[in-house]
């Protein structure tokens, strides 16, 4: 269960963000425009891109204790770092989510929305920093059956946060409007990346016990 909750906790956290994807899939949503294909999309593209980091680089990299301290320890460091922008932002405040061409009434194709949602996700070199290096590095220290859980626990937030976002539109648009929803949101996360990074650190240490 830790596993689980370790993977969508920190997949929670780097998705729910500020963003161009989280801003199209809001705007597919309060439109009503093909938001099945949208979802489905952001959710796949992050099950192979993850599953890439859990169960390859990870795993080539699992046996060898250095790759693994160094993965840990560059996931830790650049979570205290994202806690931290987190932390600030909730702090300051000022975060919106601003959606443009909300009466835009031209509806796209499926195969059009398809094009833009991949392009979107594919696109973004952060994309593979967050999915494929951070997240599948965090797992680099698991056992197979624990990287399996840590996995399903990646994905489910994936897939809860773009059902939410994309079916959920009209609802959630006002609480997305709320700068002290985003300051909450930012605070949240940040408690979750110290909590996270504190565990890939201490990680580190256990593979280097004293005397060794």
């Amino acid at each position: 269960m830790t596993a689980f909750l370790n993977g969508f906790m920190i997949s929670a956290g780097l998705i729910v963000a500020i963003g161009a994807q989280n801003a199209f899939v809001l705007r597919k949503g309060l439109l009503k425009q093909n938001v099945g294909v949208v979802v489905s999309l952001c959710w796949l593209c992050d099950l192979a891109l993850i599953g890439l980091g859990v169960f390859g680089i990870s795993a080539l990299l699992s046996d060898n204790v250095y790759a693994t301290a160094a993965l840990s320890l560059a996931g830790g460091l650049f979570l205290l770092g994202y806690g931290a922008l987190s932390f600030r932002r909730a702090y300051k405040g000022g975060g919106h989510l601003s959606i443009a061409g909300e009466a835009d009434t031209a509806t796209p194709s499926a195969l059009q929305a398809a094009a833009a949602t991949l392009a979107l996700t594919l696109l973004n070199p952060h994309v593979y920093l967050d999915t494929v290096i951070l997240i599948g590095g965090s797992a680099a220290g698991l056992s197979a059956a624990d990287k399996l859980k840590f996995l399903i626990g990646a994905v489910t937030a994936s897939g809860v946060w773009f059902a939410g976002v994309g079916y959920g539109a009209r609802l959630l648009q006002p609480l997305f409007r709320r700068e002290r929803i985003w300051r909450i949101l930012d605070s949240l996360i940040a408690i979750m990346m110290f909590y996270l990074a504190y565990g890939l650190l201490r990680q580190v240490f256990s593979l280097f016990p004293k005397g060794s």
